[in-house]
């Protein structure tokens, strides 16, 4: 028994979401998305769970080179792409597809003598973040179509504002993205998890559209049983939550009306009331955000964190008739206590707290 916080990480309902998704879009190829860690839930151990996936994406070559030493054989996209000679040899050597999204990465192609690389050209259809523009496709799909470096050119686009689902701009970037594809016969990509979730019928008539191509979809949050929206949670969507991040009670005492609690004395016990502590702390990725009110799950009742989050510990107010004691177990979030709601009470979003567990406490995989 550990009293330190711990991430319990359910590769069942890891399994569950990746067939719900799949059956959502039974026509659509799916590429994983396991980039940070698998968004903190384990690379390695997330990416030999997936196996039924049709590929797996990362965002960086370390994370890919990891993957493949851990002897997954999955096709896997490196969709930060490569800058120099040595990682594009890298890439090589680990059979990796990789992005091309600036004019850097395309000349690096145009350069090597071969390479015999799989290549996804990525188009800024509206993000303003990575990708060519609209008025540079053309051209570097022309040029890479003559680099002897790759093997098949494929394209991709990113969502900016699919989890709004009032937004314009995601019915604006499907139209553009299709229209800049024009009559490319290579697979093509565009879908994260709000696009998949909420804009299934834009999915739908792309993959109606009479293209020669296979389509993929790139799921990520909602692999691990989070919701992308704003509102709700994974639950909403029929997904299961595949982190369970745990600890314990470490300490409870008595305190008189009037006594305030941590750092700051920021929260004050307006009555007699048995204050508890946890062993999860920021240290551990239990946010220094999460503010006084934040629920935690102990003995299947939730009860609030009581003042500032520490390093190493986090205070909550049991009740004055409580009588939970030392090593009690406490669900920080997870299966009936989702991360959405977590991160809420942080004004922040659930992939910051799921990605920002820091693993001080070896995670649990459970099969």
């Amino acid at each position: 028994m550990t009293f330190g916080a711990r991430a319990s990480i359910r590769l069942g309902a890891l399994r569950h979401n990746l067939k719900l998704i799949r059956d959502l879009e039974p026509r659509a190829r799916i590429m994983a998305v396991i980039k940070a860690n698998a968004y903190g839930h384990g690379l390695l151990p997330v990416a030999k769970a997936l196996a039924d996936a049709d590929s797996l994406a990362v965002a960086r070559l370390e994370e890919a080179v990891a993957v493949r030493q851990g002897g997954v054989k999955l096709p896997l996209v490196l969709l930060g792409g490569v800058y120099s000679e040595d990682e594009l040899a890298i890439a090589r050597r680990h059979d990796l597809e990789i992005v091309v999204h600036c004019g850097h990465q395309l000349r690096l192609l145009e350069e090597a003598d071969d390479g015999n690389v799989i290549v996804w050209l990525k188009i800024d259809s509206g993000m303003r973040r990575l990708g060519f523009l609209e008025s540079e496709v053309k051209d570097a799909m022309a040029r890479l179509g003559r680099c002897a470096a790759v093997r098949e050119l494929r394209c991709m686009t990113h969502l900016a504002c699919a989890d709004d689902r009032a937004s314009g701009m995601t019915e604006r970037q499907f139209r553009l993205f299709s229209e800049l594809a024009g009559d490319f016969d290579g697979d093509l990509s565009i879908g994260n998890s709000p696009g998949v979730l909420g804009w299934s019928g834009n999915i739908d008539a792309m993959i109606s559209s009479g293209r020669a191509g296979r389509f993929w979809i790139r799921p990520g949050i909602a692999l691990y049983g989070v919701s992308p929206f704003p509102d709700g949670c994974g639950a909403d969507y029929g997904l299961q939550s595949v982190m369970q991040f745990e600890s314990r009670l470490i300490a409870a005492k008595v305190l008189a009306p009037g006594d305030r609690v941590g750092y700051g004395g920021k929260w004050q016990a307006e009555r007699a009331t048995t204050l508890g502590i946890v062993s999860a702390g920021y240290g551990d990725g239990y946010s220094r955000f999460l503010r006084s009110g934040t629920p935690v799950l102990i003995n299947g009742r939730q009860v609030p964190v009581a003042g500032n989050i520490s390093m190493d510990s986090a205070a909550v107010d049991l009740g004055p008739e409580a009588t939970d004691k030392v090593g009690d177990p406490v669900l920080l979030w997870g299966e009936g206590l989702p991360v959405e709601d977590i991160a809420r009470h942080a004004r922040t979003i659930p992939y910051q707290l799921v990605c920002g567990v820091m693993h001080r406490e070896p995670a649990q995989f459970i099969d």
